[in-house]
């Protein structure tokens, strides 16, 4: 089918995209966040406009969203490993999922080896989701989603996000448009509290598949987004490159 009907969050650190990010963080040193991974569309019953499809639709997601320590040696301090199967739906400008993920975050054996006594938490989920997306202008929407595990460790049963999203809805070309992205995300296991997120920067929208290319900066203030350190308190300042599927 090529393209999405329910699009990733673009200033969501857990979707699986491509992207890479060289990270300021104020009580640390100097980070990259990457991501490699995607989501793709497997089977769609409904039109085929490669920009703004409409119809019911199953995706698959897999990605691995690791975090490198580039003063000491660029180790690997830890990896959060995800895979989902999305059902999505989209008439004109609401967009609808239902959705089952798995996530579960490792701490890498260099980090493990130079800090032998920091605890190794077995961070896991089997969450089922419900989104929605309403686009107010075919380059603006907002959206809310509520996931709930069925299994967890380490974590708790309910997590909540929202956001707004702004980026080109058609075909760019070389010179490209502005992008905006804002996202909140809420979990139990914070007393309901998670990380606020800001990016934005310039973005390129394919001719041929609907594909979205971004490079800007990026904000994050509020708990890790690498959850086997869910509860420190970071403040993030990045560069990034941004690629959704």
């Amino acid at each position: 089918p090529g393209a999405l009907i329910y699009k990733s969050y673009l200033a969501s650190t857990k979707e699986s995209r491509l992207a890479g990010k060289i990270v300021h963080e104020t009580d640390d040193d100097a980070l990259w966040d990457g991501t490699l991974g995607g989501r793709f569309a497997v089977l769609r019953y409904g039109n085929r406009d490669p920009f703004w499809p409409d119809g019911w639709q199953m995706d698959i997601e897999a990605s691995a969203q690791i975090r490198l320590d580039i003063p000491e040696d660029v180790d690997v301090r830890s990896t959060d490993y995800r895979v989902g199967v999305p059902l999505t739906w989209g008439v004109g400008r609401q967009r609808a999922k239902f959705a089952y993920y798995h996530v579960s975050s490792h701490l890498g054996d260099e980090f493990l080896l130079k800090n032998p006594n920091y605890p190794r938490l077995n961070f896991a989920r089997d969450v089922l989701v419900l989104g929605y997306t309403y686009y107010l202008w075919p380059s603006t929407s907002v959206y809310a989603e509520a996931g709930w595990a069925f299994f967890s460790d380490v974590s708790e049963q309910w997590e909540f996000q929202f956001g707004l999203d702004y980026a080109p809805a058609l075909p760019t070309g070389i010179v490209g448009a502005p992008f905006f992205a804002a996202n909140v995300h809420l979990r139990q296991e914070l007393d309901y509290s998670g990380p606020f997120t800001v990016q934005a920067g310039w973005a390129w929208r394919s001719a041929n598949n609907g594909q979205l290319l971004r490079i800007g900066l990026h904000y994050l203030n509020g708990p890790s987004n690498q959850y086997s350190f869910y509860r420190r308190i970071e403040d993030q300042i990045a560069l990034g490159i941004w690629y959704d599927f």
